[in-house]
């Protein structure tokens, strides 16, 4: 593979979870600090409405479908590159391999309880993780210096964000310059296992995010 599908003007990369896996483990040994993102429907959403930030997601390493959404959006029908999208298999074994390898890793949230949830379930899964430290992050605090000095004096490995858009992707653009970690990788808040729930109010909430986005893409193909 290795081609790439424009979705509302960003650049997604389109490729197995083992190609991506391969990239990583480049991206592991190079310097400086390089940023994987995957993004959801609702994120493009979001990232849509801030041309300034559509630029900035353009330059970063990797940009990958969190979600089978977005796959279906771009016309992709290879049957094994939708069942890794929706099995989020490359988060899987990136995370797998952060273990295996004794890498470092900070966690950047936006509540207490998030941040509890999402430490718990490195704990439960990849029992060993070394996870040098856990923040809040805010829209007023994003560009934070005390919280890239706490990241840069733990001689991180990466980066694990679990934010939503457009802050995740303002924070790494604002602080890409500054953050010595080998990897940035941008999670998105319902990207992460343990994020997502299968309740009432959270199923029609993406239900909702979905239409938006499938009437966004239906509006961009008529201007064409």
């Amino acid at each position: 593979m290795g081609e790439k599908i424009n979705v509302l003007d960003i650049e997604i990369d389109e490729l197995t979870a083992k190609e991506a896996m391969k990239n990583s483990m480049i991206y592991m040994e190079s310097d400086p600090i390089s940023v994987i993102e995957l993004v959801t429907a609702d994120g493009l959403i979001q990232i849509n409405e801030i041309q300034d930030l559509k630029e900035n997601v353009r330059q970063f390493n990797l940009v990958l479908a969190g979600e089978k959404t977005i796959l279906d959006a771009a016309g992709i029908t290879e049957r094994k590159l939708l069942q890794e999208t929706e099995n989020r298999t490359f988060l899987k074994m990136f995370i797998r391999y952060l273990h295996k390898n004794h890498k470092r890793v900070y966690l950047l949230v936006e509540s207490d309880e998030e941040g509890e949830e999402f430490y718990g379930y490195l704990e439960r899964r990849y029992s060993g993780i070394q996870v040098i430290g856990l923040a809040k992050v805010s829209a007023e605090d994003q560009a934070d210096d005390m919280l890239v000095n706490d990241i840069n004096g733990g001689e991180v490995d990466c980066v694990l964000a679990a934010l939503s858009a457009p802050l995740q992707e303002e924070f790494i653009s604002k602080n890409k310059g500054v953050l010595n970690a080998r990897i940035w990788l941008g999670l998105g808040k319902d990207i992460f296992p343990d994020r997502r729930r299968e309740t009432g109010s959270g199923r029609l909430t993406q239900f909702v995010v979905r239409h938006i986005f499938k009437k966004e893409i239906e509006k961009r193909k008529c201007k064409k």
